[in-house]
């Protein structure tokens, strides 16, 4: 038994302030063993919902926080069995500011890209509207997604910015949205005969489902006009821009055959002559 103390208490100098013994070796070695299982645990259940693809991804973030949480443990492990590592800390807590600081905006790209795969908010193929601009997502990365706008052009989204503005996510309950376009009549039109032109337009346009069937809602009394709107249902959100086109073409026609005019806002002038 003697012996194995000895053994145990064997140390070993590491510099010439910091030692070390055989039995803080083994201390060290079984809390990073233990360390492990935890973290293995952890991937294993954050990741066991995700698709092939993201499991991939995030395993390779977790890999790097896995190694950040080595290092921590080793410190305060040997820290607490009494090697002195004072100096360790000191220039470790240093650098991690600096590198924090320097790569602040990055850790929180890669953050919010861990969030995205996790919580599957966002799904490759999805539209998203985000800080004005819509796009077809085209691919997640860990650090950026990749979406293509309405004219074909390469939007890269810092993944940060999920995090600090509001994300529409116009597909995530299915292909299917609902869509509007506004009209104004002038006033004294038979507001009955426009509900039906725009019951018609909207039903004329091939790009419009019939079911659910498009609706017409009179808005408001504006300062020019009856304010309408025409609402109904697409498959293809990402290309409205058609039938929204095709149903103002139609109702510009409609509404010409039956006289109903469209206004514009018009100001009365009143000119005071003063002699």
């Amino acid at each position: 038994m003697k012996e194995i103390k000895d053994i145990l208490n064997n140390s070993f100098n590491l510099t010439s302030t910091v030692s070390i013994t055989v039995k803080d070796i083994l201390i060290l070695i079984i809390v990073l063993v233990m360390v492990k299982l935890i973290l293995r645990l952890i991937r294993k259940l954050v990741s066991r919902k995700l698709p092939e693809g993201d499991k991939l991804k995030f395993k390779g973030v977790f890999s790097y926080a896995a190694w950040l949480s080595y290092v921590i443990v080793v410190l305060i492990t040997l820290h607490s069995v009494g090697v002195n590592v004072t100096g360790v800390f000191a220039a470790s807590a240093a650098l991690l500011i600096g590198i924090g600081l320097a790569l602040q905006t990055l850790f929180q790209d890669i953050i919010a890209g861990i969030f995205i795969l996790v919580d599957q908010s966002v799904h490759v193929g999805d539209i998203i509207e985000l800080d004005g601009k819509v796009g077809r997502v085209e691919e997640i990365k860990l650090r950026t997604t990749r979406a293509v706008t309405i004219d074909d052009k390469v939007l890269i989204i810092p993944n940060h910015l999920y995090l600090a503005n509001s994300l529409y996510n116009w597909t995530q309950n299915g292909e299917s949205t609902r869509e509007t376009v506004n009209v104004g009549v002038a006033y004294g039109s038979d507001v009955q005969l426009v509900k039906k032109l725009l019951l018609e337009a909207a039903d004329n346009s091939s790009q419009v489902l019939k079911y659910p069937k498009p609706v017409v809602f009179f808005t408001d009394f504006g300062d020019s006009a009856l304010n309408f709107r025409v609402a109904f249902t697409i498959e293809d959100s990402f290309n409205v821009r058609f039938p929204k086109s095709e149903i103002r073409f139609e109702i510009d026609r409609l509404f010409r055959e039956h006289n109903i005019a469209i206004p514009f806002p018009q100001r009365d002038i009143h000119i005071i002559n003063k002699q």
